[in-house]
């Protein structure tokens, strides 16, 4: 098996990503945007997502650093929200595209158009997180944005599996549907209760930290592993041990800690990078595929499932939102929330994944009705969620004047946290220095003190005066700094390394010695950014 294209793919999206980290377009819009380009240049491989790939290599990861990053507590206070989202809307829209496509294809039966609903029906987890991680939206928002698209491939998948059933003669009953669709969800949720703890205990016990990310690593496909064997949802089985996971990360050491960080961000950065290349590289596919259908017909049929997926979140998120009823019991957001919500439903990789899944034929030998058109569809309904909405949100939030994350209030609650948790470690130290078997020299007690009084410092500094020579804060002016004169180490030990005066294994040593002091100094700084 020839491994260059794919070494290719994951390199060239790498880079192209990197690349459009430095522009104000987000990376995922860039990425599709190359990849739609580069699908017919000459010497581009072809590029077929495969569900056998897809939805059991690629998805499970994903789902899993996405629920590490999410908070259990927020989302259960959004429960009614996200369950209303990522069970009621996609079973909704899946009505609303299938009636839709039903009526304006001619001889499209109803369940195979039922089945390009429930395909298109979920947002994307990655495109969520993306989004949510680039423009800065109020918690609440990226809260149920995230918890939505983490539990909704599921109810997609399962509406999928009914609908196809339905179509290719297997007898299938909606009502039969209703009860895969809570057996899987029950059995889904139930595997990841089990796995959780287990593989919780075994993270705490393990001290090595490159066998425990090893572990980390294999986690996720192991739980989708585990429940798609019993028929299960191996969705859900991914999110729930991956939100207990990261509720209970402080259980794990700290060197373990930092490293499963690093290693997650490049696993993430790399497979969402070459996803939304993916997207795009599936034109010539598409294109090809649909070739017995009359150009004028299918820009119809797009533009009437991409009106129907758009309208039916309006329709869904704002009855849901003010209907009596139906509305929250906390009252009405102010509207432009839900108008927010509503246009932040972008599509991805796993509606196109689920759709190459349709077979060729149906039970008697006939090919599947409109294959290749709802595949096209299917394209054209991701493509355009991901370019329309996914250009016009960051513009649209700032025009509708919707607040972004409070900095301040963030910055002053880290603060206020840091102080309490500061002034607790300084009293266990006295404690501890005046214990005769814990007896330090003067120098060594007082860097412990002044270690944590910096720390404590730290954020409340970020809260004051700015520099109005540079424009900096006290906070990055001593970050500027310690960067600056820890260089000049590095540089030193370099030196003495070339001039033989140690050698290299000593050389390490110190430097990674420097590393975690830096890091340690510059630890407000968001390593994504």
């Amino acid at each position: 098996m020839d491994a260059t294209p794919l070494l290719l793919l994951v390199a060239a999206s790498a880079a192209v990503a990197g690349a459009a980290r430095r522009t104000s377009v987000p990376p995922p819009l860039v990425l599709v945007a190359v990849g739609l380009a580069a699908s017919f240049l000459p010497g581009v491989p072809e590029y077929r997502l495969d569900p056998d790939v897809v939805l059991p290599l690629v998805l499970p990861p994903l789902l899993h650093v996405a629920a590490l990053d999410s908070s259990y507590l927020d989302l259960r206070a959004q429960v009614r929200h996200v369950l209303l989202l990522s069970v009621g809307y996609v079973l909704f829209s899946t009505v609303v595209v299938g009636w839709v496509l039903y009526a304006v294809v001619p001889g499209m039966p109803l369940t195979a158009a039922l089945a390009l609903g429930a395909i298109v029906a979920p947002p994307d987890a990655v495109a969520a997180t993306a989004v949510a991680r680039r423009i800065g939206l109020p918690a609440k928002i990226t809260t149920i944005l995230k918890g939505e698209s983490l539990f909704n491939d599921a109810t997609s998948i399962t509406a999928y599996k009914v609908a196809l059933a339905a179509t290719v003669g297997e007898g299938a009953t909606w009502a039969g549907g209703l009860a895969e669709f809570a057996i899987a969800a029950v059995g889904g949720v139930g595997v990841g209760l089990v796995l959780m703890g287990p593989l919780q205990w075994l993270r705490t016990r393990l001290r090595d930290p490159l066998l425990l990310n090893t572990v980390s690593l294999l986690i996720p496909f192991v739980a989708y592993a585990v429940a798609e064997e019993v028929h299960a949802s191996g969705v859900l089985a991914v999110v729930v041990v991956g939100l207990h996971l990261g509720h209970r990360a402080w259980q794990v050491d700290f060197a373990t800690r930092l490293q499963e960080a690093a290693v997650w961000r490049m696993a993430a950065f790399l497979l969402e990078s070459s996803v939304f290349a993916l997207i795009g590289l599936q034109l010539r596919v598409v294109l090809r595929d649909v070739g017995d259908y009359e150009p004028g017909e299918v820009a119809v049929y797009a533009v009437a499932v991409f009106l129907a997926v758009v309208a039916g979140r309006f329709a869904w998120v704002y009855a849901t939102v003010y209907l009596p009823g139906l509305r929250d019991r906390g009252g009405r957001p102010p509207w432009k929330y839900p108008f927010v919500v509503s246009w932040a439903g972008m599509r991805g990789v796993v509606s196109l994944a689920i759709a190459f899944a349709i077979p060729m034929t149906v039970d008697d030998g006939k090919p599947f009705p409109g294959r290749n058109l709802l595949l096209f569809l299917t394209f054209t309904t991701v493509i355009g969620t991901l370019v329309v909405q996914g250009l016009t949100l960051t513009p649209l939030i700032k025009v509708l004047g919707v607040p972004g994350s409070d900095s301040y209030r963030q910055t002053l609650m880290e603060a206020q946290a840091q102080n309490e948790a500061s002034r607790a470690a300084e009293q266990r130290l006295e404690e501890l220095l005046a214990d005769p078997r814990n007896a330090l020299p003067q120098p060594l007690a007082d860097r412990l003190r002044s270690v944590l009084e910096r720390r404590r410092n730290a954020v409340w500094e970020r809260l004051g005066t700015v520099n109005e020579v540079t424009g900096e804060s006290a906070d990055e002016t001593y970050r500027r700094l310690t960067r600056e004169v820890i260089a000049v180490e590095r540089e030193s030990f370099v030196r003495q390394r070339d001039e033989r005066r140690i050698d290299d294994e000593m050389l390490r040593t110190l430097l990674r010695r420097l590393d975690l002091e830096e890091a340690a100094a510059l630890y407000q700084e968001d390593a994504l950014q």
